[in-house]
């Protein structure tokens, strides 16, 4: 590892060298690019990160005087993928500068991937609002592009944190949407029942038993064969607790249903909070028969 970063060193060096001399015969830039190309590569190989990214933004530099942005993007990626390692905001930095560039050349596609790396970044580091903010681009331009089965993946990340937040119209107006959109594709109309059911569990979070009743009723309307699963099964059962604020009945209603299909930590999330809100109005509304 000693060896390959001194290798680095020395290439860094060289490269250093041809960008502060005059050029006779080519471009000093195409020259540096190449060596600033192999020092990246050595400080790789021995794990310095922070050498390697540097490198990488001095050969996007070169790039860039060379007029080629498609390179320079490149180059910065590169840069951002080293930062992943040690330092994830710098890798932020460099992924929007190749963001930028990428959409000035209309390579919207590799824009809209790079969004999604940046939403995994603050995804890791549970800065859940800027998560949000990067899936939610990458998801316009996937759409822009065609690419809808990658852009409901983004956006049901949104819907995810959206609901996480408490935000449930903006959630439950996704996942509407992707269940919609999904009906129509034989790959796809398998999951709208896992969508009507999020979009559900936020509605039981949101509304009122009259408003969760009325979105329950649209969802047999949008998908006929929805009332006959086991997750509209347990909306209808869930509303009819809420109705009779029944703290008991909720939970051996959830219980059941985990039993069958064990439930992940973000609906177990969601209907902490319904169970929460219903124990309130239990103690609201006492039982005096």
């Amino acid at each position: 590892m000693a060896d390959s970063e001194a290798k680095g060193a020395e290439f860094e060096k060289k490269a250093d060298k041809k960008l502060s001399g005059w050029a006779v015969f080519g471009s000093k830039y195409d020259d540096a690019a190449e060596l600033l190309e192999k020092a990246a590569n050595s400080y790789k190989l021995a794990k310095s990160w922070d050498k390697a990214a540097n490198a990488y933004i001095k050969l996007a530099n070169c790039q860039l005087k060379l007029e080629s942005k498609h390179e320079a993007a490149s180059a910065y990626v590169d840069a951002a993928n080293c930062y992943k390692k040690s330092q994830p905001q710098e890798a932020v930095r460099m992924l929007n500068l190749a963001i930028g560039m990428f959409e000035d050349i209309g390579r919207l596609s590799m824009a809209a991937k790079h969004y999604k790396d940046i939403a995994d970044i603050y995804e890791k580091e549970e800065n859940v609002e800027k998560a949000m903010e990067y899936y939610d681009k990458a998801a316009e331009l996937y759409s822009g592009e065609g690419t809808d089965s990658t852009a409901n993946q983004c956006k049901i990340k949104v819907a995810q944190f959206a609901a996480q937040l408490e935000q449930y119209d903006k959630a439950i107006e996704i996942y509407e949407d992707v269940a919609k959109q999904s009906l129509n594709n034989n790959l796809l109309k398998y999951s709208v029942k896992g969508y009507l059911l999020n979009a559900g569990l936020c509605q039981i979070c949101a509304k009122d038993v009259v408003g969760i009743n009325n979105a329950l009723e649209k969802y047999q309307e949008l998908d006929p064969t929805f009332s006959s699963t086991r997750e509209y099964k347990l909306l209808t059962d869930l509303a009819g607790a809420i109705d009779e604020v029944d703290v008991v009945k909720f939970t051996d209603i959830v219980r059941e249903y985990d039993n069958m299909s064990r439930i992940d930590q973000w609906k177990t999330t969601l209907l902490l909070r319904a169970k929460n809100v219903l124990k309130l109005k239990e103690i609201e509304e006492p039982d005096f028969l």
